[in-house]
């Protein structure tokens, strides 16, 4: 029997997405031990609640523990999903309300900018707690990342920790590929993709009908220009104009990637950034998580609907060997040239009885290179300063944030990290506050 561990389990709602997805999969029943793990105990026993719920209505017959204790739940795991939030609503919202008394905005802030700075400097040192922990007592096990920021956090585990069988899942490249299959009115199966880069910075580099061979890019972009008020006041729709291929995230967090948008009011207005979107996004979930306390404690059943996540559709192939194409966040290790070999990158990958297999993508377009290399400065020193402990690169992964540093002085930046990091306190690294701000 295979132990699957569930870590910041507390997140109820994705927690019964993977198990209402294990569930689906009869072939499965019974063979899985799945083992909960929240450091707060009340989402935990809620979690427990919703799981056990969804395994006996399904008859799926696995057993569902819950652990206070991180250790015991990952003991003897052959597969461990990671979904925590360091810091909570609580972090996030001083992520956000520090930088805009600056006049900083942000739109999602989970992933580079200032926002991901601070929320990577918060999560790598737990992630290299719980590498260590695997490297004890499950070393086999595969870890399953799908907390942000993703290009820092299967870095931080990988470069922390003896343990390196990290992959981190995201569905930005799926989505993608679905919305462009809608674009251009082609089945999604008809249609060949190869995208890669880092994690909500890939941009799809081929784009073509399988069954006739036509490049569909050209058709994109004529439907692109019919429509100006609508696909033209898009972020990743004017990156995709001026840099010739189509970028795998959101315009809200497009938006955050680059100097060009969220500093210029006409701009935000132009291109609709949703400025503090995450902020929403957090207090609809806070409600969402009250409307399922009430609903468990009023003895309804959760709903139960396979969702089709990544992690599980891994772990599906890796049991039964049914091969699947998945992409997937590793160490780049000369998958993609002109990134530094430690980078975690965003590629495909062959899933089946063999194990998670990348794909070599070799050399991309140089404006993406180019692209993708703005951002790896920031998370490179983001990573190198949550495991080095140091202030000052903090201070330069900020000073090389393109939308900070396209907003804020030198001197407001360095105020702001400072302020930022006594605000989130205990959650930031001890050497780093611990450290002497910069001179002015």
């Amino acid at each position: 029997m295979s132990r699957l561990a569930v870590i910041g389990a507390g997140s109820v709602e994705f927690t019964r997405n993977i198990i209402a997805d294990l569930c689906s999969y009869r072939e499965l029943h019974g063979s899985l031990t799945v083992a909960l793990h929240d450091i707060n105990d009340e989402r935990l026993e809620y979690s427990a609640r919703a799981a056990r719920s969804i395994v006996e209505r399904t008859g799926a017959a696995y057993t569902v523990e819950a652990h206070a204790d991180r250790r015991a739940a990952l003991d003897g795991a052959s597969y461990v999903i990671n979904e925590i939030q360091v810091g909570g609503y609580e972090a996030t919202l001083r992520d956000f309300e520090i930088p805009k008394k600056y006049g900083l905005r942000q739109t999602i802030g989970d992933t580079i900018g200032i926002g991901g700075i601070f929320r990577g400097l918060r999560t790598i040192p737990v992630m290299v707690g719980i590498g260590n922990d695997l490297n004890e007592v499950a070393p086999g096990a595969l870890l399953l990342n799908y907390t942000n920021p993703m290009a820092m956090v299967p870095w931080g585990v990988y470069a922390g920790t003896p343990f390196t069988n990290v992959v981190g899942v995201c569905h930005s490249v799926r989505d993608t590929h679905a919305f462009l299959a809608e674009t251009v009115g082609v089945p999604e199966e008809d249609i060949a993709f190869r995208t890669a880069g880092f994690n909500h910075q890939c941009f799809v580099y081929v784009f073509r009908r399988r069954s006739t061979g036509e490049d569909l890019y050209p058709v994109l972009r004529r439907i692109v220009e019919a429509d100006p008020e609508g696909l033209g006041r898009r972020v990743r729709v004017e990156i995709f104009r001026r840099f010739g291929f189509f970028p795998t995230e959101s315009s809200e967090h497009s938006s955050e990637y680059v100097p060009w948008f969220l500093r210029h009011e006409d701009q935000v207005e132009r291109f609709r950034a949703e400025i503090d979107e995450y902020i929403r996004r957090s207090d609809e979930n806070l409600l969402e998580w009250e409307q399922t306390k009430q609903r468990l404690d009023a003895g309804h059943e959760l709903e139960v609907e396979p969702a089709s996540e990544l992690a599980s559709e891994i772990v599906h192939s890796l049991e039964t060997g049914t091969p699947r194409e998945v992409y997937v966040n590793v160490r780049n290790g000369g998958l993609i040239e002109g990134l530094p070999e430690e980078a975690c990158v965003e590629v495909p990958a062959l899933v089946d009885k063999n194990g998670v297999q990348p794909t070599r993508i070799g050399a991309i377009p140089p404006q993406c290179l180019a692209l993708n290399r703005t951002f790896l400065n920031v998370v490179e020193l983001t990573v190198r300063a949550a495991l080095e402990q140091r202030r000052e690169l903090v201070y330069q992964a900020a000073l090389l944030d393109p939308n900070t540093a396209a907003t804020l002085t030198i001197g407001q930046i360095l105020d702001m990290v400072d302020e930022l990091i006594d605000a989130h306190g205990e959650l930031i690294p001890e050497a780093i506050r611990a450290a002497s701000p910069a001179a002015r």
